[in-house]
């Protein structure tokens, strides 16, 4: 059975690692042990064939974990040397325990600056999670000569810069291959700038007792596309298309009719019973030409919207509306509206003109621009705590929402927050939102609660772009992804 990944803030990670040395006797240095033991056996795992090791340690409690693998890798028979910034030396009390061990053994200890590229890998162990500013000078020139060495780079429970709690970037960080997090997942490291710095992400729980977890709850869940398996099940055989939801997508003011038209589109291959577009008279012809099962209506004024609202189990609003007068005058009805609803685009622009609460069966789908509107931020302000911004989005708006980006959150007032562990930069391009429009109303429409269906839509529109994406990212189109979106839509009946 699928359970998605949990994900810890620094303070619970800080409190389990605690708990955990209670539990194994009251001495830390046996968890310091049992992470280096860890990080030297999955270097020996990616890297079998490396012999010439460097060990980058900072002051700290990572760096001591660092000279564990160093101590480790010199008994295993192999080059090792230990690199750490002048007058960086260690400084906790259990890095300079490991140190001495690791020195007791012939180790050998170089001040940067050194030769890094002669190294077969390099082991990033300078800052753990604690690091929420810019590291100083003489780090981030140590950073810098990691990052143009051309070396594989193994990171220690976090790439030395990154801000494993939010996902920020606050100065350089270390470019890894592989990010090896103890005991539990870090929340920074799946969404933001930190998904630029971690590579693979691999997780060593170093058998700590469960009792080690007692009291402390996740912030968070990081869901992969595996979870499309049980939660996108098979219709069932007597069925008909008013089981399966009936959609009405709002948009395609003058010039922008291809948006709305990929958002039904993607309403119809994510398994919509019924879609019907309320749009500009002049896109109705083109639309059903090219998508003969959309019921395309003309409409001009907002007279002609309310029969279609009162059709539908859900209204999808925003793709292509523009901010004219039509614009608002559908955007107010559509607001008003009773029933479920998905907000994208202008209508995320005509909401942060006019603010208005909703209740959770309302979706609103946000870029960072938008979420900046929303909000009265800039857009650094949103990218450096996502999670955050996501929270107060859901919190004014009492909305679900879903904030897109690298590493999409979703977030909703009294739910768990998620993370979309899936997409790719390939997708950064005009109508891949109108897209997940309309595979959120889809989903939404076919009974799942507006909660699940901004989770799983955003998952399985994530993985449709992976998917399309194989042949390359660069010049992906939303387009590329319908294909993919029915394949996997119906996954379940594969499981």
């Amino acid at each position: 059975m699928y359970g998605p990944l949990l994900l810890h803030d620094t303070a619970s990670a800080r409190m389990i690692d605690a708990q955990a040395t209670q539990l194994l006797g009251g001495d830390p240095y046996v968890l310091m042990q049992r992470a280096g033991l860890a990080a030297w056996e999955l270097l020996q795992q990616r890297w079998p064939q490396a012999r010439r090791i460097i060990v980058a340690c900072g002051t700290g409690n990572n760096g001591g974990d660092g000279y564990v693998l160093a101590r480790l890798a010199q008994l295993g028979g192999r080059q090792v040397q230990v690199v750490h910034a002048e007058g960086r030396g260690p400084a906790s009390e259990l890095a300079q325990r490991a140190c001495t061990d690791y020195l007791a053994r012939g180790g050998q200890v170089a001040l940067f600056p050194c030769e890094l590229g002669a190294a077969d890998v390099i082991v990033d162990a300078l800052f753990g999670i604690g690091l929420n500013r810019p590291p100083e000078a003489a780090d981030a020139a140590l950073i810098e000569a990691i990052n143009h060495s051309g070396v594989p780079v193994l990171a220690l429970d976090v790439p030395s810069g990154v801000d494993a709690e939010h996902g920020a970037r606050p100065g350089v960080a270390v470019n890894a291959t592989v990010t090896l997090q103890f005991i539990v997942a870090h929340l920074g490291l799946h969404t933001g700038d930190a998904l630029e710095h971690v590579g693979e992400r691999v997780l060593a729980t170093l058998d700590v007792p469960p009792a080690a977890f007692d009291a402390l709850v996740p912030r968070a869940e990081s869901w992969a596309a595996q979870a499309l398996h049980e939660n996108l099940r098979p219709r069932r055989r007597n069925t008909h298309k008013g089981e399966s939801g009936h959609v009405l997508c709002i948009g395609g003011n003058e010039g922008s009719g291809g948006a709305i038209m990929l958002s039904a589109e993607a309403a119809l291959r994510s398994g919509a019973g019924l879609v019907a577009v309320a749009t500009r008279t002049r896109h109705v012809a083109p639309l059903l030409a090219r998508c003969p099962e959309v019921m395309a209506r003309a409409v001009e004024d907002g007279a002609a919207l309310p029969p279609l609202l009162r059709q539908a189990d859900v209204v999808a609003i925003g793709p292509g509306l523009g901010q004219d007068d039509w614009a608002r005058a559908l955007w107010q009805m559509a607001a008003a509206h009773a029933g479920a609803k998905v907000f994208d685009a202008d209508a995320l622009n005509l909401l942060a003109a006019a603010p208005q609460r909703f209740d959770t069966d309302t979706v609103l789908t946000p870029h960072p621009g938008e979420a900046a509107r929303l909000l009265g931020l800039s857009i650094a302000q949103i990218q450096r705590d996502r999670l955050a911004a996501a929270q107060a989005l859901a919190a004014r708006f009492g909305a679900v929402v879903v904030l897109k980006g690298a590493g999409t959150v979703i977030a909703a007032p009294a739910r768990t927050p998620r993370f979309i562990d899936a997409g790719n930069p390939g997708m950064a391009v005009g109508g891949m939102g109108d897209l997940l429009t309309g595979v959120i109303a889809s989903l939404r429409a076919q009974g799942h609660d507006a909660f699940e269906a901004a989770t799983l839509g955003a998952l399985l529109h994530a993985a449709a772009g992976d998917k399309a994406a194989v042949e390359g990212e660069r010049g992906l189109l939303p387009t590329d992804l319908l294909p993919w979106l029915r394949r996997l839509a119906n996954v379940g009946e594969q499981a």
